[in-house]
């Protein structure tokens, strides 16, 4: 067991590091940063923002509750990451295997000692954690917005909703952790997560035109539809059930993929 850790390790660290030595990965996070930054102005200090609405509700003589518009605020300002998140995660996730297929060093991986769910969960972890560091300053400034509400928000709320937005990015990256697997072509990986991340995302309005039970279920894929419920600050087990499921079946296929071309070489 101690050994299968120390593998996981030691993908996570050589993952992680490459990223952090990555012309692209600082383009995508500058990009990233720009483009959140914008929203978060326009949302908090915009002609439409929370604080002229307050100012204007104030001016009407209806007041709300400065947490009202915390709320307001954060579930808007997440929903937009969350949105962003499915342009950028793809281009995170892309290379994970791609790359290596491209370099010719995918085989010797299939062929070395350490087992392919290994190796998967290794690459995701690290993926995942650029993505965390990518989010910390989003964090910070939310925290600023949120410390001036009064009453204070609950803690509980921002803290369920950014797992929501760190499940969705897991679940992101697992699945296109998978498509990477299969194509030594890292923008046709990174196009068809997309694809696949936009059906899955959207997927709640096919099932509301079909209807039924097999609407219904169509719904529960959704994950826009789970992703909103957390934002909420919602603690929604069944929306963290399909992130992780969704999570845990990125890293098998992946897995049975690798195993499928080690398969292949023997």
């Amino acid at each position: 067991m101690m050994i299968i850790i120390a593998n996981i390790w030691a993908i996570f660290r050589k993952e992680l590091q490459g990223y952090f030595y990555s012309p692209l990965a600082y383009l995508v996070a500058a990009l990233f940063w720009l483009i959140s930054g914008f929203f978060f102005v326009q949302i908090l200090l915009g002609p439409e923002g929370v604080i002229q609405q307050a100012a204007a509700r104030e001016q009407f003589g209806t007041p709300a509750s400065s947490e009202d518009y915390a709320y307001q605020f954060l579930f808007f300002f997440l929903s937009v990451i969350g949105s962003l998140a499915t342009f950028v995660l793809p281009i995170l996730s892309m290379g994970l295997y791609a790359e290596e297929r491209k370099q010719g060093t995918l085989e010797l991986l299939a062929t070395s000692p350490l087992t392919n769910w290994a190796v998967a969960v290794g690459k995701l972890l690290g993926v995942l954690a650029f993505f965390t560091v990518m989010i910390l300053p989003l964090i910070g400034y939310e925290a600023i917005a949120l410390s001036a509400a009064n009453p204070p928000i609950q803690p509980a709320v921002p803290l369920v909703a950014h797992l929501g937005l760190i499940l969705l990015a897991g679940s992101i990256l697992s699945l296109g952790m998978f498509i990477s697997s299969l194509t030594d072509s890292s923008v046709f990986a990174a196009f068809m997560t997309f694809g696949l991340v936009l059906f899955l995302w959207l997927v709640d309005l096919i099932g509301k035109n079909i209807g039924g039970s097999f609407g219904e279920v169509l719904n529960h894929l959704s994950l826009l539809e789970n992703y909103n419920n957390l934002v909420k600050g919602v603690l929604d087990t069944s929306s963290i059930i399909l992130f992780v499921s969704y999570i845990i079946l990125g890293v098998f296929l992946t897995a049975q993929s690798i195993d499928a071309l080690r398969f292949q070489r023997s």
